[in-house]
C-alpha cells in the first residue's frame, strides 16, 4: 500500500496524462488515502476465511481487472520485448507478489493497525537503500535526523522498553519486510525501466498480470482449494483487489499528473492513521498509548528523509 507500487514510478508524460478530471483533486486524494487506509483491514478479514496466499491472489486477479478494463478503454496494448518482460517480471515479485503475500502472513498473527504502521517505515528504508543504490541521492544532515528520528518512532510502536513484551515478532518482522521491498522494487525499477516509452498504465497492467501469474503458480502448492467461500471475507478480497490495488493507482495516476508526485506521495502519511482508526473502530482492535504517539514519530521522521536540498540560483 505503499505509494510505490508499480513500476511507474516518475511522473506521467504528457501523452499519458488524463483529461482533467471533475472532481477535485483534494477529494481524490481523501478518498484514495481512506482506499490505502483500510487495505490493511480488508487484508486482515479476507484472511479469516482464505490462506494468505489466496487472499494475495484474489487481490491480484481483481487489481489485474481493473487495469485491463481501464486499458481497454484507453485502447493500450501490452508492452512489448523480452527484456522489458524480464524486468517487469523482478518488479511484479519485489513491488506486488512479495509484499503483499508478507502482509497477508503477518496479519495472521499481529494486528490490522501496526502493519499499517510498519508500512509507514517504507520511506527510512527508502532512504537508507538510496544512499547505497543512487549516487545521485545525496545525504544531508536532516535527512539524516529524520531517519533516526524514524526509526525511534518503530522502536517506540514496538514496545522496546518493555523488551518487546506481548509481540509477535515473526508477524512484526514480516510486516517491515514487505515495507522494505517496496523501496528495493523501486530502485530496482528506476535502475532498468525508467525511460522505456511505453505508457505507464500498460506497464502496470502488465506487471500486476505478471504477479498474479507468480502468485497462480505458488499458491496450488502451499494451499488446499476452499472447502466453502466464506462471502465476507470474500468480499474483503474483492474490495482489496478493485479498490486497493486496482482503482488506487488509476486515482494515484491522476494525482501525480494533476498536482506532481511530491504531493500525491503525501498520501503515505494518512496511510496508518486511517489503518489504525478502522482497526479500532471496525475490528475492535486495541491500542496502546506507545503506539499512535511512535506512528506520529515515525510519520515526522519519514517526512524529514523526503526533503531535498534547495538547489542553488546559477
Amino acid at each position: 500500500m505503499s505509494t510505490v507500487t508499480t513500476a511507474a514510478t516518475s511522473e506521467p508524460t504528457l501523452a499519458d496524462a488524463p483529461s482533467r478530471p471533475r472532481l477535485d483533486w483534494r477529494l481524490r486524494f481523501g478518498a484514495l488515502s481512506l482506499i490505502w487506509g483500510f487495505s490493511f483491514l480488508f487484508i486482515k478479514v479476507g484472511t479469516e476465511g482464505y490462506a494468505p496466499f489466496q487472499v494475495t491472489l484474489g487481490r491480484l486477479v481483481f487489481g489485474t481487472a481493473v487495469l485491463a478494463a481501464a486499458m481497454a478503454v484507453k485502447r493500450q496494448r501490452l508492452p512489448r520485448g523480452a527484456r522489458t518482460w524480464g524486468h517487469l517480471a523482478v518488479a511484479a515479485f519485489l513491488l506486488n507478489a512479495l509484499p503483499f503475500s508478507l502482509f497477508a502472513y503477518a496479519e495472521l498473527t499481529i494486528p490490522s493497525t501496526l502493519a499499517g504502521i510498519c508500512n509507514a517505515t517504507s520511506p527510512l528504508w527508502g532512504m537508507v537503500l538510496s544512499l547505497v543504490a543512487l549516487s545521485e541521492d545525496r545525504p544531508t544532515r536532516v535527512r539524516f535526523a529524520g531517519l533516526g528520528l524514524g526509526f525511534i518512532g518503530v522502536l517506540t510502536v514496538l514496545g522496546a522498553w518493555e523488551g518487546f513484551h506481548g509481540l509477535d515478532v515473526t508477524g512484526t518482522v514480516m510486516a517491515l519486510l514487505a515495507s522494505l521491498s517496496y523501496p528495493i522494487g523501486w530502485i530496482y525499477v528506476r535502475r532498468t525501466l525508467a525511460g522505456t516509452g511505453d505508457p505507464h498504465l500498460a506497464m502496470t497492467g502488465a506487471q500486476l498480470l505478471l504477479a498474479t501469474a507468480q502468485l497462480a503458480v505458488v499458491t496450488p502448492l502451499f494451499t488446499s482449494f476452499p472447502a466453502r467461500f466464506a462471502p465476507v471475507p470474500l468480499l474483503a478480497i474483492a474490495a482489496l483487489g478493485a479498490l486497493g490495488t486496482g482503482l488506487a493507482v488509476l486515482v494515484q495516476y491522476g494525482l501525480v499528473a494533476e498536482v506532481g508526485p511530491t504531493t500525491a506521495q503525501m498520501v503515505t502519511y494518512f496511510i496508518p492513521v486511517i489503518a489504525a482508526a478502522a482497526g479500532v473502530a471496525v475490528l475492535g482492535e486495541s491500542l496502546r498509548w506507545s503506539t499512535p504517539v511512535g506512528a506520529a514519530v515515525v510519520l515526522a521522521g519519514a517526512a524529514l528523509t523526503q526533503v531535498r536540498p534547495k538547489r542553488r540560483a546559477s
